[in-house]
């Protein structure tokens, strides 16, 4: 796969010449639009880019309504990938195809693949079987012990650990609300913050009895961003359009004029501000432009 030095060129301005003003502003991030499930044929998978180790993987919303976004970040040394996609899912074939285009412009022959989750909803590691037999390959199991003992977080959820790619160290944000194991990870290279279902652009569903976790892990994460700059938060899904608070239908089979996926930094903090309000009631929804708080039912985990 070959990305013109122009787009690595213009993306480095981008993100190199950002103003106060700019970071308050959504990012534009993406020159295509995302398949949405408007037109009568899209692959089963889009994959953007970043930069020549960062791309954006998308799962068609035709093969699950869910139509998450997954990441898969390369460094010297390894490769992340974050969630391996719903289920009716094919992500393997695109990943190994980014891998084998990677391994080829480095002229090298193999990199290990750690397969990690924004969380352990089923929609996020469906694609988790198709991985296991692959050479060279980790996944990180699915509760909150085990992801901390496999980033190092001595302190779960208050400590944020340090994972090196290999000349390129991420942030691995514990943030339970959502759900138990719920992590974020920061990129420095690109001021990119991968939020997971904790932040994106539609319906944030928070187990009552997970609520005070919630509030908690976004106060966390707003002293993170205090602290380092973010371009934008990438999450897992987009279930708003872009008129401000409106989303679609649960299960939606298409989502024409779709909210951006990116999310400027100034969001971390209208969620925290949105989280004070009285949420411990299933059905008490918070209608805000650029996300949705949705209590819900108690949950084991």
């Amino acid at each position: 796969m070959a990305f013109p030095l122009r787009h690595w060129l213009a993306l480095g301005a981008m993100l190199g010449s950002a103003t106060s003003a700019q970071a308050a502003a959504a990012p534009n991030l993406f020159p295509e639009r995302w398949i949405d499930g408007t037109q009568a044929q899209e692959p089963v998978t889009q994959v953007q880019a970043l930069d020549a180790d960062t791309f954006v993987i998308r799962q068609s919303i035709k093969t699950n309504f869910e139509a998450p976004f997954l990441y898969l970040l390369f460094g010297r040394d390894k490769a992340l990938l974050l969630d391996s996609g719903a289920r009716d899912g094919v992500i393997r074939p695109t990943v190994d195809r980014l891998i084998a285009s990677w391994l080829k412009a480095h002229g090298r022959s193999d990199i290990p693949l750690v397969v990690a989750h924004s969380h352990s909803h089923g929609d996020h590691i469906a694609g988790d079987a198709a991985f296991r037999e692959r050479p060279n390959t980790t996944i990180v199991g699915l509760k909150p012990a085990e992801v901390a003992a496999f980033f190092g977080i001595g302190r779960w959820p208050g400590e944020i650990a340090r994972f090196d790619l290999g000349g390129r160290a991420l942030s691995v944000i514990p943030t339970p609300g959502h759900q138990s194991a719920s992590i974020m990870i920061y990129d420095p290279r690109l001021r990119i913050l991968l939020s997971g279902d904790t932040l994106y652009p539609g319906r944030l569903y928070v187990p009552v009895n997970f609520m005070a976790d919630n509030r908690a892990s976004i106060d966390r994460l707003a002293s993170f961003a205090a602290r380092h700059p973010i371009r934008a938060a990438l999450g897992a899904h987009i279930e708003l359009t872009r008129t401000p608070g409106k989303d679609y239908g649960h299960e939606a089979a298409a989502h024409p004029d779709e909210h951006p996926l990116e999310l400027p930094a100034a969001t971390i903090h209208q969620l925290q501000t949105g989280l004070k309000a009285p949420l411990d009631t299933p059905g008490q929804n918070r209608v805000h432009d650029h996300f949705i708080i949705v209590p819900v039912p108690a949950r084991g985990e």
